[in-house]
């Protein structure tokens, strides 16, 4: 059996994550995990489909008669352990100014608690997308297929999930609960985007959806479509400035097709019909339609202005 220098190894990567915590401005005192764990919030979402749709994503053997019974277990065991990783996030966030345990326990559990009473609504604004997915697409053949098939409807499973976990200041876990989905399905968007009710992502890889957009009700958009930013405001010192409104706002009934870019704070009207690989970073007026066509004959120069 080959021989490898293991421990030499060991104690070079020891004095790397020692120079990444003094950067970072870390501890190096021995202690418990400090971080929210993906794998485990990764078996908590899969619980919590599970929940939501227990006869399609519920354990292969569930019958109808203990479907309540399934729920009620799940349910407690996956909000458990999502008050263990949201007590984790909350004591990391408390370090510049740290609080009483008792404290961080009972942010937790309140957090957690709300996020359990929205799943109910939550469920709900699900089966408008599964609902936009199946009459949207001509080839879907059930609303069953759907849900067990479609990456669009995947991605806003986790996205209805993340959204909620973000409002509730857990940013973290709302993050790693989005980017679950996007691992799975290409589709990549951040928990803080608001979607309305009936939304569908058709085929969907590639799509980019920026932490402020705002979604109105029965959108459609297909595959490498980017709802993104401009541009990236700086302060005084030159970092860039968060959480300023600067993804588009799309309202009620918009179609977006794909290869589409729509970039800053612009809003696309209601109704309008956005053509596939288009640039946009300006509004668009409601139950217009935009193509490449459209926008080449707008630039083009006008007789006599030469």
């Amino acid at each position: 059996m080959a021989q490898f220098e293991v421990s030499d190894i060991v104690r070079a990567l020891h004095e790397v994550r020692d120079e990444w915590r003094d950067s970072q401005r870390r501890s190096r005192e021995p202690g418990a995990r400090e971080f929210p764990s993906r794998d485990a919030l990764a078996q908590i979402v899969e619980s919590l489909k599970g929940a939501l749709f227990p006869m399609r994503l519920g354990p292969p053997d569930l019958r109808h008669e203990s479907e309540d019974f399934y729920v009620g277990h799940t349910l407690d065991s996956a909000l458990q352990a999502l008050r263990v990783q949201a007590r984790l996030e909350l004591n990391f966030n408390a370090r510049p100014a740290p609080r009483p345990a008792s404290e961080i326990d009972a942010a937790a559990t309140e957090a957690v608690r709300q996020f359990a009473n929205a799943l109910p609504g939550l469920r709900r604004l699900l089966d408008s997308d599964v609902l936009a997915a199946y009459q949207g697409d001509p080839a879907a053949r059930s609303v069953d297929e759907v849900l067990l098939c479609y990456p669009g409807v995947l991605a806003m499973i986790h996205h209805r999930l993340a959204h909620r976990l973000y409002e509730l200041g857990l940013p973290l876990l709302a993050r790693i609960v989005a980017e679950l989905a996007h691992a799975q399905t290409g589709i990549d968007i951040h928990p803080g985007a608001t979607i309305d009710a009936g939304f569908f992502i058709d085929h969907g890889t590639g799509v980019v959806i920026g932490e402020t957009a705002v979604i109105g009700k029965r959108v459609r958009l297909y595959q490498a479509v980017t709802l993104g930013a401009k541009r990236f405001p700086t302060d005084a010192e030159g970092n860039l400035q968060k959480g300023l409104p600067r993804h588009p706002v799309v309202e009620d009934d918009v179609v977006i097709y794909a290869g589409a870019t729509i970039l800053g704070r612009v809003t696309l009207g209601k109704g309008a019909v956005i053509g596939g690989n288009v640039w946009i970073t300006d509004d668009v007026k409601p139950g217009a339609s935009v193509t490449q066509a459209s926008l080449q004959n707008n630039s083009a120069p006008k007789p006599g202005s030469v």
